[in-house]
């Protein structure tokens, strides 16, 4: 017959640890070690998936991950409607970072459009700077439309509501003294969706704000023929002069197909924000990671190939640092 002793037992069962944070639960047994961190789960909200903020976020991730075992996070990343959607997901407490457009960062401090009805989002913290997103218009090569004031009277996706393109859009508009009755029709494609639409004549153009060079725009570029369109004049240089997160961009010649000349436009910067809630340690060890394997960083994306560490810290950011951050850019000197 076999004998279990009660000392064998009481030692089983003190020794059976239930580790409940972030939804995680750990069973250890005799022999084990019991120091085993519980795991805190981040999630983050990106973009859709054939934009330049699904694979940053991704990005992100894989480095934050890598080290889960020192630190004990585990950091997941979300497809969203993009950066004024991450914008309400961090404030609803449903995301815990976002990458979002440097102008939707801006809007969202200062509560307005698209965020009026909410009011200032006092509790938003940044956390890093990313790539540069110049404002991109890609159209069919046999539309008509050779110079942006061709687009009116035409079929354009003017983004899904939500997104940083459409907020970039809209400002253009604005600036224009432009409608969406201007247009034959405004559709709301998804970024996802614009390239297909375009190249099976379904629109006559898409805009983009967007880091180069972009899966999408490759597609489209390849699939049919397009024509790159220069957005500038006297309304733009006010527009870039009156904002503290507009500036002068240039797409580079033959960076898509049939593209031959630099492209000249403007833009708005990535930025990687978060709400004052979360943990300082958390994004204290989010920034550790990314910035202690920058070269693999910058490996992870083109867009990411000109990045420096010093952009990252100073440049587009409009909301207040996270405390988690400001502690590791002193730590390591970017900042005083």
């Amino acid at each position: 017959m076999f004998f279990i002793s009660r000392a064998f037992l009481l030692r089983f069962v003190t020794s059976t640890i239930l580790v409940m944070g972030a939804g995680l639960i750990v069973t250890t047994t005799p022999g084990q070690a019991q120091s085993k961190k519980s795991v805190r789960y981040v999630s983050v909200g990106t973009g859709g998936v054939t934009g330049v903020y699904y694979p940053a976020g991704g990005a992100i991730c894989r480095l934050v991950n890598k080290g889960r075992r020192t630190h004990g996070i585990r950091c997941s990343v979300e497809s969203t409607a993009g950066s004024a959607s991450n914008i309400n997901g961090i404030r609803m407490q449903e995301l815990d970072f976002g990458v979002v457009q440097s102008d939707t960062q801006y809007a969202a401090v200062n509560g307005i459009s698209p965020f009026e009805d909410k009011g200032p989002f006092k509790n938003l913290r940044s956390v890093f700077a990313l790539h540069p997103e110049p404002f991109t218009v890609v159209a069919r090569a046999d539309a008509g439309i050779n110079v942006f004031a061709d687009l009116k009277g035409k079929r354009v996706n003017i983004g899904n509501p939500g997104s940083g393109q459409r907020g970039t859009m809209e400002a253009v508009m604005e600036a224009l003294g432009w409608s969406i009755d201007d247009f034959a029709e405004a559709s709301e494609l998804t970024s996802a969706e614009q390239s297909k639409a375009l190249c099976d004549n379904k629109i006559d153009a898409m805009v983009f704000t967007v880091g180069h060079p972009n899966a999408s725009i490759k597609e489209a570029t390849i699939t049919c023929d397009t024509v790159l369109l220069d957005v500038k004049g006297p309304e733009i240089t006010k527009l870039i002069s009156d904002t503290p997160y507009y500036q002068a961009s240039t797409i580079p010649a033959r960076m898509y197909r049939g593209t031959n000349r630099d492209v000249r436009t403007f833009g708005v910067g990535a930025t990687f924000v978060t709400s004052a809630l979360l943990s300082d340690d958390v994004v204290y060890e989010m920034v550790k990671a990314v910035f202690e394997n920058f070269d693999d960083f910058r490996l992870l994306h083109p867009a990411f190939a000109r990045l420096k560490k010093e952009d990252m810290v100073h440049h587009a950011l409009t909301a207040p640092m996270h405390p988690g951050a400001l502690r590791y850019f002193k730590e390591v000197g970017l900042l005083p």
